[in-house]
């Protein structure tokens, strides 16, 4: 079994920056692939960031180049860097894992199996 415990949301200004971060707890060989989602009010949930087993990244076009997701395997840790928050990065931001994902399905929820419970972020202008 999997958790993944997501921290670090809280409430900035915009042009303000917040990093997050997704502990993983449990079967740590189940989650080689893992990402970064968000789902604003009213809204579907998205991809924005996901990062292979390899390090290799896949970004959203609305976060590209202010956004930067990493992983640190000896904490079994996920961060989501978010730098130039915009009002509309406004979403609960939830942590997805799963043994394999492919690639250019990275920022797909249905490719994820398993989930956080969701850290809030709100940009205010």
């Amino acid at each position: 079994q999997v958790q993944l415990v997501e921290l670090g949301g809280n409430s900035v200004q915009a042009g303000g920056s917040l990093r997050l971060s997704c502990a993983v707890r449990g079967d740590i060989s189940s989650t080689l692939f893992m990402g970064w989602f968000r789902q604003a009010s009213g809204k579907e949930r998205e991809g924005v960031a996901a990062i292979d087993r390899l390090g290799r990244t896949d970004y959203a076009d609305s976060v590209q180049g202010r956004f930067t997701i990493s992983k640190d395997n000896a904490k079994n840790t996920l961060y989501l860097q978010m730098n130039s928050l915009e009002p509309e990065d406004t979403a609960m931001y939830y942590c997805a894992a799963d043994l394999w994902v492919t690639r250019h399905l990275s920022l797909l929820r249905s490719s994820y199996k398993f989930w956080g419970q969701g850290t809030q972020v709100t940009v205010s202008s």
